[in-house]
């Protein structure tokens, strides 16, 4: 009899430690978001009050409106299907470059002298500085906005990827080659699998650039896209608009480090600290 009160008891204890420990992560969500949702208020109090002109700063309220009439004539839906097309297809056109010379350039000596070093001068080239040519190259359809957003987020896959492949253990390369694996097969089982971290890593940093340089893709010739709804507000004064492009663009970086991130927790779970990684 005693056994089982003691049974309930520690039931009764473990049930109150989880409830207080979701109330506890509830708090802290809620204090985490206190400060934006201040600040946001603080805005639109500030419209109301004329300290800041809406001609110059829409208020929140209208951005909100705006966006849902957007929404309902269905500017923002096509406008953002364009834009998600163009990110997606540049995006992976720089996930097959940035591996493809990564391996070429990681598993060799001679790959690395000559695929590096044009890479490194490409890199510091300015996007805005390239737009130009890329007109006079492809045009003024859709290839040069893809391949600007494949420009830009093909550095950091390469550049990340090729460190994991270089730091591969050789330890681990030397027993692959002991139980006679093919090249292929240690790139498969060893190289891949060791510099996954560091890819996923540069994939998250690529997503990011991969909107930076949609930005500046679709404000270039463009007649659809998100950045293209942006330009023509500008033409009219309509930073409500353009406020919602904006919180568009933030919503979709969000969203698309979130999705990498959880490639990262799923892919790696392997490490031992993966679930470290998942808790924080």
């Amino acid at each position: 009899m005693s056994d089982a009160i003691t049974l309930t008891g520690l039931y009764k204890t473990a049930e109150s430690r989880g409830k207080t420990q979701s109330l506890r992560a509830l708090v802290s969500s809620i204090r985490r978001y206190m400060s934006p949702v201040a600040l946001v208020c603080l805005w639109q109090v500030a419209c109301s009050l004329g300290v800041l002109s809406t001609r110059l700063v829409a208020s929140p309220i209208q951005i909100v409106v705006t966006g849902w009439t957007l929404v309902h004539d269905g500017t923002l839906p096509f406008n953002l299907g364009v834009s998600l097309l163009r990110a997606g297809s540049g995006l992976g056109v720089a996930i097959t470059l940035g591996v493809v010379l990564a391996l070429i350039s990681g598993l060799s000596r001679i790959g690395e002298d000559v695929v590096d070093a044009p890479l490194q001068v490409l890199r510091t080239l300015p996007a805005l500085a390239l737009v130009p040519l890329f007109i006079l190259w492809f045009g003024i359809g859709e290839t040069p906005k893809i391949l600007l957003v494949a420009l830009g987020a093909t550095f950091p896959i390469y550049l990340n990827l090729h460190k994991g492949i270089r730091s591969i253990d050789p330890k681990l390369v030397e027993m692959a080659s002991t139980l006679g694996l093919s090249r292929w097969q240690t790139i498969r089982d060893v190289f891949l699998p060791g510099a996954l971290p560091d890819f996923l890593t540069g994939l998250r940093y690529a997503v990011g650039v991969s909107w930076l340089m949609l930005v500046v893709a679709e404000q270039v010739n463009a007649e659809s896209g998100i950045g293209h709804m942006m330009m023509d507000a500008q033409d009219f004064l309509r930073t409500d608009i353009i406020l919602v492009g904006l919180l568009v663009y933030g919503v979709l970086g969000l969203i698309s480090d979130q999705i990498v991130r959880f490639l990262e927790s799923t892919l790696l779970a392997w490490r031992p600290d993966g679930r470290k990684g998942r808790k924080a």
